[in-house]
């Protein structure tokens, strides 16, 4: 099989806040499998969202994965491309399915089947954002919900499939590593070994990556210091549903970090450990890529 030329990357024109709904970091030579991606780290609050919430500049990013893209912006420098959200979680969230129409927050969507996500105000548009803050006064229209998902999701979604399938051509197998950051508080009921975990890895209890590559990504953080739990509190949303195909060569794991570890919860700063997670990430990812190098194997294509 020929692949394409790697990494052709054009954004086009979109409208308002979504004209730039990712930001895109290639390497300058792709040595690996890995796809690093940062879903939930967009900060990009434009007037026309502020103007339409009730909550305040600081309330709004309470369920932003704050900075976690500056955690792995130093993936490029290991060979893997780095494709993070601009646009915040709050107004439209990329690790949703675009079905999931939340009926509370988006006029004229049918009140039929739901689940959880959509139940607690989490579906692809919030209703909410942390500790069931209210984004809304009232709803948006279906229009405006519609013209978000294609302007940002379906790019989005549209690049890391790119990237997805130009890694498996290149290698064999794309391997992506999805990186969120977990509330303090979400976890504190959580423990391994009677300690709260650090690090939660996530494969949808084995469905949605290979256990090998599973049981290398625990080694890896637990060799760097890190308590690392599987699946509990997080075992991946949609796009670990969406990208982990195992048998199709697609991998796909979930990294929730503890925000404590980098981050002021409270004034939404990075704290003085900031450097040093970010070191830890970037040893992480590499010794993850290391684990993987090899070369490909497209016996079966």
């Amino acid at each position: 099989m020929v692949c394409p030329l790697p990494y052709s990357i054009t954004q086009g024109d979109l409208p308002s806040m979504a004209r730039n709904p990712f930001r895109l970091t290639l390497p300058d030579v792709v040595t690996t499998p890995l796809v690093v991606a940062s879903p939930h780290s967009g900060r990009d609050y434009d007037g026309a969202f502020m103007s339409s919430t009730v909550l305040d500049a600081d309330r709004i990013r309470s369920s932003e994965d704050a900075f976690v893209d500056l955690l792995m912006e130093r993936a490029p420098s290991l060979g893997a491309p780095l494709l993070a959200a601009a646009v915040p979680r709050a107004f439209l969230d990329l690790n949703r399915a675009p079905e999931e129409l939340d009926p509370a927050v988006i006029q004229d969507v049918p009140r039929g089947a739901t689940n959880p996500r959509i139940s607690s105000g989490l579906g692809v548009i919030p209703r909410v954002v942390a500790q069931g803050r209210a984004i809304y006064s009232g709803k948006i229209s279906r229009a405006e919900a519609r013209d978000r998902i294609d302007a940002i999701w379906q790019p989005y979604h549209s690049k890391l499939r790119e990237l997805m399938d130009n890694a498996r051509c290149q290698f064999g197998r794309a391997i992506l590593l999805d990186c969120h950051s977990m509330p303090h508080e979400a976890i504190e009921g959580a423990s391994v070994k009677g300690k709260v975990p650090e690090i939660v890895l996530g494969d949808r209890y084995g469905a949605s990556a290979e256990a090998s590559l599973m049981d290398m990504a625990e080694d890896v953080f637990a060799g760097l210091g890190f308590r690392v739990a599987r699946n509990a509190p997080f075992a991946g949303a949609y796009t670990t549903q969406a990208y982990g195909r195992p048998s199709q060569g697609w991998h796909a794991i979930q990294i929730e970090v503890d925000r404590a570890l980098y981050m002021d919860e409270v004034t939404i700063r990075p704290n003085a450990q900031f450097d040093t997670m970010r070191n830890l990430m970037t040893e992480a990812v590499s010794r993850i890529s290391d684990a993987v190098a090899g070369p490909a194997d497209l016996a079966a294509e």
